[in-house]
């Protein structure tokens, strides 16, 4: 049984005539489907503050239409095949078109941890006060705040204290939040890594920063490029930087970090795949370095699944005040109950073993991709650390990259184009996300792609022999009879 959006006017009279038209329309309409329980009589009366006799009436009407069914025992529902076709059940969404699906950017969503968090939501449930469940401090809750310092300082290497550990819906609910606590203090010119992310650009602009592109070489960031941008703030992935899959060395490490002390600039850190490295402990984060210097940013977007929308920004001590005021006036604060499951996660040590688990199962994808494209495509270039969820694959100079990104699709492999990172002209490049697909599917994957450079690289052959012999027709000839002679 459902309650019932309708309205009737006691001024208006004949009552009984005004609550069948409403409900009619509501069956016809779709609002009321097929086989719904409509409320009891009495019940609906008291609502309306009608007498029973003008729902009893109604209802009659509408059986006798056709509209209604009632039987003893199951009360009054709608009859079937009376709504507008589609317009009580969505449409289902078509097919997906891709096969292989390589778009970075996305873990194994097969691989979250429903039990786990399925008991931690319930152990918050039943441990949450009711004063849990109100509006609380826009920072986060104390729990998982408290949680979240412990576990970057002792996984991360962070020099972290609660207080500056702000609750977030994401790495860019907190860019988006800094972007406008930063402008307010004066910074307008922020720098990225070049190539980079492109939902961060767009979500700069958005914001009204024109990112300042700053190259990144095999050592990471360039900082004496950065040095003379003119930025006062940048924005940096140094575990594992996004694209090129580069580690900023630690030259660049401390270079950076005296750039920040010597001009009073802000880095942000983006601490994009951490988690994930495949051939060494990771190194630890740049916050632990410089805390007063450092914002520190990370969710659980790759860790465990995007669509929880929960992050962390570490904050420095002078700027948490600003944050946290931004946070309250952007939603008041993140969803508490998620709050209070992943705290019970970092506590009892499940989150740890989910990562354990899902780093075995990653890597033994990315060492079949890595394979699989050294057979295939032997004259491209994997680059990067052996790390997160992506390779970033140069191709052979000359091949068009936006033609091998059409003929994959047409094959229905899907990969993503890096000159839409680019805010610099560079070479034909490709990121390819693999933690989605098991390895047979990535090997498949891999000589679908080899499949594409060749059409490719064969129909940009056969462009270019086209345009050669157009020029040839359309030149006059040295040896033309009807020319000028010596």
């Amino acid at each position: 049984m459902r309650d019932l959006l309708i309205t009737v006017d006691h001024g208006s009279g004949d009552l009984t005539g005004q609550l069948t038209r409403a409900l009619r329309e509501a069956v016809r309409d779709g609002r009321l489907g097929a086989g719904v329980r409509l409320p009891a009589t009495r019940t609906l009366a008291t609502d309306l503050g009608v007498s029973r006799g003008v729902a009893v009436e109604a209802y009659a009407q509408l059986v006798a239409e056709g509209y209604l069914v009632s039987r003893h025992g199951s009360g009054t529902r709608v009859a079937s095949g009376i709504a507008a076709p589609g317009s009580a059940t969505p449409p289902a969404p078509p097919e997906p078109a891709i096969a292989y699906d390589l778009k970075p950017g996305t873990p194994d969503l097969a691989a979250f941890p429903r039990t786990a968090w399925l008991a931690a939501t319930r152990r918050a449930l039943a441990e949450a006060q009711h004063t849990h469940l109100g509006y609380g401090d826009p920072a986060g809750s104390p729990q998982l705040r408290a949680e979240l310092a412990s576990y970057l300082g002792r996984v991360r290497a962070a020099a972290v204290d609660p207080s500056e550990v702000m609750v977030v819906s994401g790495v860019s609910q907190s860019l988006a939040l800094l972007t406008g606590v930063l402008a307010a203090r004066g910074h307008r010119r922020l720098a990225v890594e070049d190539p980079s992310s492109p939902g961060a650009l767009e979500l700069l602009r958005a914001h009204g920063f024109e990112p300042v592109g700053v190259p990144v070489d095999d050592e990471g960031i360039v900082v004496a490029a950065l040095a003379a941008s003119g930025a006062s703030v940048v924005l940096v992935s140094p575990a594992h930087q996004y694209p090129t899959g580069v580690v900023l060395s630690p030259a660049r490490r401390a270079a950076l970090v005296a750039w920040a002390r010597d001009t009073g600039g802000v880095v942000l850190e983006d601490d994009y795949d951490a988690e994930f490295r495949y051939d060494r402990e990771p190194v630890g984060c740049l916050q632990g370095l410089a805390r007063d210097r450092v914002v520190h940013l990370g969710s659980l977007s790759k860790s465990l699944a995007p669509g929880l929308r929960l992050g962390w920004a570490v904050v420095p001590a002078w700027l948490t005040a600003d944050f946290r005021e931004a946070k309250r006036y952007a939603d008041l604060g993140t969803g508490v109950l998620d709050q209070l499951a992943f705290a019970g996660l970092l506590a009892d040590g499940a989150y740890d073993r989910h990562l354990r688990a899902v780093r075995a199962r990653y890597r033994s994808r990315r060492d079949a991709l890595v394979g699989a494209l050294h057979r295939t495509l032997p004259t491209a270039t994997v680059r990067g650390v052996a790390a997160g969820l992506h390779l970033y694959l140069d191709l052979p100079a000359g091949v068009p990259e936006a033609a091998v990104v059409s003929a994959a699709a047409a094959r229905r492999l899907r990969v993503e184009p890096v000159a839409g990172m680019r805010l610099s002209p560079g070479g034909p490049a490709l990121t390819l996300g693999y933690a989605g697909l098991p390895e047979r599917r990535l090997v498949r994957a891999a000589e679908l792609l080899a499949e594409s450079v060749a059409a490719s690289v064969g129909n940009q052959a056969r462009g270019q022999v086209r345009s050669s012999a157009s020029r040839s027709i359309n030149r006059p000839s040295c040896q033309d009879p009807s020319g000028p002679r010596s």
